[in-house]
Order: C-alpha cells, then sequence, then structure tokens
C-alpha cells in the first residue's frame, strides 16, 4: 500500500524517509521533495484558516502515473508525506487520514521523549515498527 512514508521538518529537510522498493530510494527522495512545493501552495491557500484546525490534512497531492502522493501538516508545521501505489483502488480517503493520525500519534511519542533533540533525525525502532506496519498492512 504505502510505498514510502517521510517526515519533514518545518525548514523543509528529512527528519525520517522509508521506502519499501529500496531499489528506487533515490526516485522517492525526488517524489517527496516535489511535493513539498504543492503542501506550501495548499498551506499558504487554506490561509488564516488553518490556524484554527487541529488536524491538518490535506488530501491528495498530486498523482502521478504509479503511485499517488498525500500530504498532511501538524500545527508545529511538520509535515508527513505519504506515497501510495496507484494500483490500489480500494483504499479510502478516511483510511489515509487515518494512517496519517496513525502517525502522527508515533511522532508525538517521539517528541515526548526526553532524549530525542526537536529537529533531529528520527532514530526510533517503535516510530520505524509503526511505519513498516502501515505499509505492510495493505500489501
Amino acid at each position: 500500500m504505502a510505498v514510502c512514508i517521510a517526515v519533514i521538518a518545518k525548514e523543509n529537510y528529512p527528519l525520517y524517509i522509508r521506502s519499501i522498493p529500496t531499489e528506487n530510494e533515490l526516485k522517492f527522495h525526488y517524489t517527496v521533495h516535489t511535493s513539498l512545493d504543492v503542501v506550501d501552495e495548499k498551506i499558504s491557500a487554506m490561509g488564516k484558516a488553518l490556524v484554527d484546525q487541529r488536524e491538518l490534512y490535506l488530501g491528495l497531492l498530486y498523482p502521478t502515473e504509479d503511485y499517488k502522493v498525500y500530504g498532511y501538516v501538524t500545527n508545529s508545521k511538520v509535515k508527513f508525506v505519504m506515497v501510495v501505489d496507484s494500483s490500489n483502488t480500494a483504499l479510502r480517503d478516511n483510511e489515509i487520514r487515518s494512517m496519517f493520525r496513525k502517525l502522527h500519534n508515533s511522532y508525538t511519542d517521539i517528541m515526548c521523549n526526553p532524549f530525542y533533540n526537536p529537529g533531529d533525525r528520527i532514530h526510533s525502532r517503535a516510530f520505524d515498527n509503526t511505519v513498516t506496519s502501515m505499509m505492510m498492512q495493505v500489501c
């Protein structure tokens, strides 16, 4: 289902990126990087209404021939990007939303760790297990 999941810092550098077909890892890095422009456009289009929302699911950012790219932004402007195989037509928008919520909860657990410095790359076995389970659950 999800072939790549990335967590991008407020300043647009990757905190975490993981892809399943590791031979196409550079392609997924590029896809995530190009999706940041669309995320910024959607955030600026929302304007002041963005401040009032608690959860910022951006929905489908853009489709390609092989993949669909979805986005989510936290209140602290940390971005989650998920690349999904477009051959999976059974996947609904509310399922993607719940996956982002699960990812956000796992990220919140990392932020609550007193030994984690915000802005550092994420090296957490629990977070990695959450991402792996999300990638494997519908594949």
